[in-house]
């Protein structure tokens, strides 16, 4: 009848633990019923979650119950350090059955007067992603059955964590693509501009990017590009070579010397990140246009009642790319009255299974020097997927002038 009894507690407590309707709550408020529920389960104090940053390679106080002061004051412990550190080092559970104060590194522990500890690490795709530890108020000794649940709960807190990570990117992302992506395009004089942009990814931004200036001298800068990557890491990318690329553009006249600054920007300050990026000056008369090309697509340009041509435009390393290389150049091309610019980024025109010049002469022969919406409308129209596989950026310059 006892090992009965004992078998129905286990079962009971291990249900508490893997209710379904913890799967109902959103991430924070399930990383807090968690936490109670384990507190309850285990007969313990505290409990609390710390995740790992990955950059700082650090572990951050997220969620806590019985030590709330650990996330307020943003509790942070290098990986490997004190008892939650170890846990992350190791890569499996920690029990101290007395705890003393060599043993800990945030003092929080100790002036809450925690005796025992138990800690066990949080996985996803493989990887430690935080620890989760529990304490009591006196020695204890952890049997095995603890430890198995706490692991878990620990299971459950790694998927609770995992898609709170997840909506925190999404809505960075988002606010940073409002910031960065002009919510429609600048109307200076003597051009007619239209652009797109798409992500092709559940984040919502990522590295495309597409910009347009006035230039000290009253040209008109045009820039697109595209950061490897997806995700709020590439859009952070490309939000900074966005801006330093503007103030390279105050230094000088020359789209070939502006790239080289900021490509000597990308190898010291984002190490590891690389980029493609069209950058084209027109001229104050808005006559001719200069056009230097990092890695990038070549543009196309339409003229009145002609097909679509890509001009012969030098394609020049990408930016971050290692090894020397020859200087960078840039190109001036006529920009007459009527014609159309089109720049754009890789996502318009690749397919699966399908060589990139079958999508890049399907959006030649879709574009014609017309009004710039209507050249995206119908290059979008005839080259866009529904769900597609990269970001998209779009951009048409039509020359109203003369």
């Amino acid at each position: 009848m006892i090992e009965g009894h004992d078998s129905d507690e286990r079962l009971r407590r291990m249900e508490a633990l893997t209710d379904t309707s913890l799967s109902q709550l959103d991430p924070d408020d399930m990383l807090d019923e968690l936490l109670d529920r384990t507190r309850r389960v285990l007969g313990m104090d505290t409990a609390a979650v710390l995740l790992v940053d990955v950059h700082a390679r650090q572990l951050v106080a997220t969620a806590a119950r019985g030590l709330e002061e650990e996330v307020r004051q943003g509790f942070r412990l290098s990986v490997g350090r004190g008892f939650a550190g170890r846990v992350a080092a190791e890569k499996r559970p920690v029990a101290l059955n007395d705890v003393k104060p060599g043993d800990v590194a945030n003092p929080l522990l100790l002036r809450a007067g925690i005796r025992s500890l138990l800690g066990v690490p949080m996985f996803g795709a493989g990887e430690v992603i935080g620890v989760l530890h529990v304490g009591c108020r006196s020695p204890r000794t952890f049997t095995a059955d603890d430890i198995r649940l706490l692991q878990v709960a620990a299971d459950r807190a790694g998927v609770a964590a995992q898609a709170r990570a997840t909506t925190i990117d999404r809505t960075a992302a988002l606010a940073l693509q409002r910031s960065l992506l002009p919510s429609q395009p600048p109307d200076p004089p003597g051009v007619d501009i239209a652009a797109r942009y798409v992500p092709g990814h559940d984040a919502g931004v990522g590295g495309d990017w597409y910009d347009v200036f006035s230039l000290p001298a009253g040209g008109l800068g045009i820039v697109v590009g595209d950061v490897s990557g997806h995700g709020l890491a590439a859009a952070v990318v490309m939000g900074r070579l966005r801006s330093a690329l503007r103030a390279y553009t105050l230094v000088t006249d020359n789209p070939a010397q502006a790239l080289s600054m900021l490509d000597r920007k990308v190898h010291h300050f984002e190490a590891g990140s690389l980029a493609t990026v069209l950058y084209a000056t027109i001229s104050p008369d808005r006559t001719t246009m200069q056009i230097s090309l990092a890695g990038h697509l070549r543009p196309m340009l339409a003229l009145p009642g002609q097909d679509a041509v890509i001009p012969d435009i030098p394609v020049d390393p990408p930016l971050g790319l290692a090894g020397h290389h020859p200087a960078r150049r840039h190109t001036e091309i006529a920009f007459p009255p009527g014609a159309v610019l089109v720049c754009y980024t890789d996502g318009l025109v690749e397919r699966r299974h399908e060589i990139i010049d079958t999508g890049i002469e399907r959006l030649r022969k879709a574009i014609i020097a017309a009004p710039a919406e209507q050249v995206c409308a119908t290059a979008m129209s005839a080259l866009a997927e529904e769900r597609p596989a990269d970001d998209i950026a779009m951009l048409a310059i039509r020359n109203t002038a003369g």
